[in-house]
This record gives C-alpha cells, sequence and structure tokens, in this order.
C-alpha cells in the first residue's frame, strides 16, 4: 500500500511540466549578439529546455543526429550557410557535437548574421569544448543543464510533495524521464545506462575496453563517501595509473561523476592530495551496482545519502552561479568533515546524517583552526542546503 501511495505521488508530477531554473537565464541572453550553449548528459531534458523556450518563436531547428544535417554544417561556407539560415533569426542546432568542426562554423554564423540568435546544445563536454572554446572565445554563453534539481521539483508540487518523495529520489535519481515514469524506473535507468554511460562514452572517450569502464564504475559507485586512491583502483583493475586518471577524466567530462578535493590550509595532520568521487545522480549510481533496495535494508544508505546531498548543492552552486568553493575535511587520525564551503573567505562544515537521532562530534581542531561555522545534515533540515 506504501508503494502505490508513493507511486500515485510520483505520477502526480506527469501532469506539472516542472520549471527549469535555466529558463529565465536563457531568456535574458536571447538576443545578446552571442551564441547561447547548453552541455549536459543525454536525456536530462536540454531539447525540452529549449523547445519550450522557442515555443511560439519562429525558428530553424537543426538536429546533429540527422546525417543530412551534419555534412550541411560541416565546413560550410557563408554562402552556404546563408541558404541553410535563409530569414531565421533564431536557429537551434541541437547535439553539435556530432557535428564535425562545428566550433568554426558556429564562429561564421555568430561573425557574419549578427541578427541571427544561435543557441546551441550538446551531450559530451570533452568532444563539444574542445571544438567550441578556441572558435567561440568571448561570443557564447555557456550553461551546463543537470537532471531535475530538488530546488526544481520542489517548486514545482511543492515542499509536501517533494518531501514524500525523497527516498524515491535518493534511490532512482533524478533523471526527468525516471521522475515521470513512475513504476518503469529501472527499466528507464537501465536504457539509460547502455547507451550514455557505455554507448556514448566509448564512442566519443575513444576508450577501447569497455569491461574496464563498467569495472571501474563499479568500483567508484561502491566508494561513495572514501577518498578514492587511483593508485589502488589500477592495481584492482590490473591497468596503469595513467590509465585510471584518464578514465575518471573522461566520465567527469561525460557529467556521470565529480570529484571533491581535500580542504587544507594549516593543519599538519591535514589529508592534502586525496579526493573523494561522487555521481552526479544517484539512480545512475545504484544501475551500476544492481541495487535498488529501500534505504532501511541498504547498508550503505548514509554514503548514498551524502553523494545525493552533495551532488544537489553541486547543482545549486552552478545554477546560482555561486563562487562558493566545495570541499572534505579529514586528519589522518580520521577526523573529518562530510563537506566543507568556502565563500568569500568564511568556511562552513557540515555533518550529514541519515539518522536524525545520531551524535555527531564536530573536530574541535576544525572550528577552532579556520573559525568555521558547523551545521548537521538530516532529513529534517536537508532542503534548506538545497
Amino acid at each position: 500500500c506504501i508503494h502505490q501511495l508513493l507511486l500515485y505521488l510520483v505520477n502526480t508530477i506527469t501532469n506539472n511540466m516542472i520549471s527549469r531554473y535555466l529558463t529565465p537565464k536563457l531568456e535574458s541572453r536571447l538576443g545578446s549578439g552571442k551564441a547561447i550553449i547548453i552541455v549536459g548528459p543525454r536525456q536530462v531534458g536540454k531539447t525540452t529546455l529549449i523547445k519550450n523556450l522557442l515555443e511560439n518563436k519562429a525558428h530553424l531547428f537543426l538536429d546533429g543526429d540527422d546525417p543530412t544535417v551534419r555534412i550541411l554544417l560541416t565546413n560550410p561556407n557563408t554562402e552556404q550557410l546563408k541558404n541553410i539560415i535563409g530569414k531565421h533569426k533564431l536557429v537551434f542546432i541541437d547535439e553539435a557535437q556530432r557535428i564535425e568542426n562545428i566550433g568554426i562554423t558556429l564562429k561564421i554564423m555568430t561573425d557574419q548574421f549578427k541578427e541571427v540568435q544561435l543557441i546551441v546544445s550538446g551531450s559530451s563536454a570533452f568532444e563539444l569544448n574542445n571544438q567550441l572554446n578556441e572558435p567561440l572565445t568571448g561570443r557564447k554563453w555557456e550553461y551546463q543543464l543537470f537532471p531535475i534539481s530538488w530546488k526544481e521539483l520542489e517548486d514545482t508540487i511543492g515542499f509536501v510533495k517533494s518531501t514524500q518523495q525523497l527516498e524515491l529520489r535518493i534511490i532512482y535519481g533524478m533523471y526527468p524521464d525516471v521522475i515521470n515514469r513512475a513504476g518503469d524506473e529501472k527499466e528507464v535507468l537501465k536504457q539509460l545506462a547502455d547507451s550514455y554511460l557505455y554507448k556514448d562514452i566509448l564512442a566519443f572517450g575513444g576508450i577501447r575496453k569497455p569491461e574496464i569502464l563498467e569495472k571501474l564504475l563499479q568500483a567508484l559507485a561502491l566508494q561513495i563517501g572514501n577518498e578514492v586512491s587511483y593508485n589502488e583502483l589500477a592495481q584492482l583493475l590490473g591497468i596503469d595509473k595513467n590509465t585510471v586518471s584518464t578514465y575518471i577524466d573522461i566520465l567527469e567530462k561525460a557529467f556521470v561523476i565529480f570529484k571533491l578535493k581535500s580542504f587544507s590550509r594549516n593543519l599538519r595532520n591535514e589529508i592534502k592530495t586525496n579526493q573523494k568521487i561522487y555521481f552526479y545522480d544517484t539512480g545512475i549510481r545504484n544501475m551500476v551496482i544492481g541495487n535498488f533496495n529501500a534505504l532501511e535494508l541498504r547498508q550503505d544508505k548514509g554514503a548514498l545519502w551524502e553523494n545525493f546531498l552533495i551532488s544537489e548543492r553541486m547543482k545549486k552552486i552552478h545554477y546560482e552561479g555561486s563562487l562558493a568553493k566545495p570541499y572534505f575535511w579529514r586528519t589522518v587520525q580520521q577526523q573529518e568533515i562530510d563537506y566543507v564551503e568556502e565563500t568569500a573567505g568564511r568556511i562552513t562544515g557540515y555533518e550529514i546524517k541519515w539518522n536524525t537521532t545520531a551524535k555527531v562530534k564536530i573536530p574541535r581542531s576544525f572550528t577552532e583552526t579556520y573559525k568555521a561555522e558547523t551545521v548537521v545534515l538530516t532529513r529534517e533540515n536537508f532542503n534548506r542546503f538545497l
């Protein structure tokens, strides 16, 4: 009965178009004279976001997945581009990373057709950024779109309904299709992992050993909340440390994982070079290890809760354009703070606990050395953090 109630609550979202945080920012950039670039993994809603933005506006849509479009936009001259654009003042190029030398093409469009507003989306940062950074220097506004954020969900369906879904969102994640297809979450995540995690990343990243990528992802998924050693991963996988570093870099640029560095300023016994690795989406993480058990049955619920909150905080920092710098803190004596944020010289430490009655001991050396504020995050107060 509880599961059926949760499914009912989730299904109510399908009748609510979730408002994306970037919408007003993108609207304010229309007509700016610069290309608008939106990057992010597949299926996070880039195309939907842009089509909603352009609804009731005459525009030209060019799909980079279409072979004909790829041919037309590969190394065209100005006259050819003039024929393609025609009289359109809005041009939307989707999956731009699929088009060879797209950076040069976009530079010509921006320089020669100043009355045309370009909007470009791409699913692969390592592929698209390599093509755009130099040609479009000073000619673009760039934004990253993530899976649905907690704030976007809460703003759309309200505090009560979103909180009632908290456990489902931790287990299945925040991809739009996962949220909108209650009851089919596992199938959606499997298709997403198969097509995006493996097929796309193998193609764009030049990875020749998919079995190594899969084992690396599993190893990282089992280590969330713990410090990651590239040497240990290399020994575990039977590859060299440089290959581990390359694969992790590709996974990060593909928006699958992100790194959290250790915070260190004054104490000699602080860990200075280690890092933690988290998944942008906990549903993808759980698919990688094949575990969708309820939180009460899981030994990893604390680490999963930590991953969920920190990944949501990353979305918030990025969308708000915050200058906050994220870290974790630990000493060789295993004193630790789960998450540390430095903003304009002010340092705040956060301890993350799933169990609301758990006793928390904040290391005095951290608070006194850095004059830091400390906050304990639980299910009762987490929404203020997000």
